[in-house]
């Protein structure tokens, strides 16, 4: 994925998500196990530049991700780039070995849900609790993945979003 605006909302789950969820008619993908490395170097502090490198792990592979700044605060959208690993622990050896380091870990079930162009997922993070993110993917005009996160969230009645990414989250101790 070369060049993607990923436009995502976060809210807290609600009591009964995935009845609200199913009563879309959206489509149960599956379940999902993700272990997150986060990376940072003192030339490139992650945090900082509001962006965050992440190697995710998970049944389907391997995955290296840049996350651009923020562009807007009510969707947490931000420019994404993705690419497949063969080999994790190669993939790491390489970040340390140009700079970086593993700044953090975070690691969570995912069952995720496809409604249209729109992924629905139910998270479940290690020390953090229960999630929803709803998202889409979109190119540099991203207005419409936008609009389609809005009214997904609105119809499944949720009106409070969290802004913070779980690393943000989990490395600020909030409970939510």
């Amino acid at each position: 994925m070369v060049g993607a605006i990923e436009v995502e909302v976060k809210a807290k789950a609600p009591e009964g998500a995935e009845e609200m969820i199913a009563s879309l008619g959206a489509t149960f993908l599956g379940v999902e196990h993700h272990h997150d490395l986060y990376f940072s170097s003192p030339e490139r502090d992650m945090a900082k530049r509001d962006e965050a490198l992440r190697l995710r792990i998970k049944e389907a592979g391997s995955f290296l991700t840049f996350k651009g700044p923020r562009l807007e605060r009510e969707t947490k959208s931000r420019r994404e780039i993705t690419l497949e690993v063969d080999d994790a622990i190669a993939a790491e050896e390489m970040l340390e070995a140009i700079g970086f380091s593993r700044a953090a870990e975070v690691r969570k079930s995912r069952a995720k849900y496809r409604l249209g162009h729109v992924t629905i997922a139910l998270d479940d993070v290690e020390g953090l609790g229960s999630f929803i993110e709803v998202e889409a993917l979109g190119g540099e005009d991203w207005a419409m993945e936008k609009e389609e996160v809005l009214a997904v969230l609105g119809r499944l009645g949720i009106v409070e979003t969290i802004p913070q990414s779980y690393l943000e989250l989990l490395e600020a101790g909030i409970e939510v």
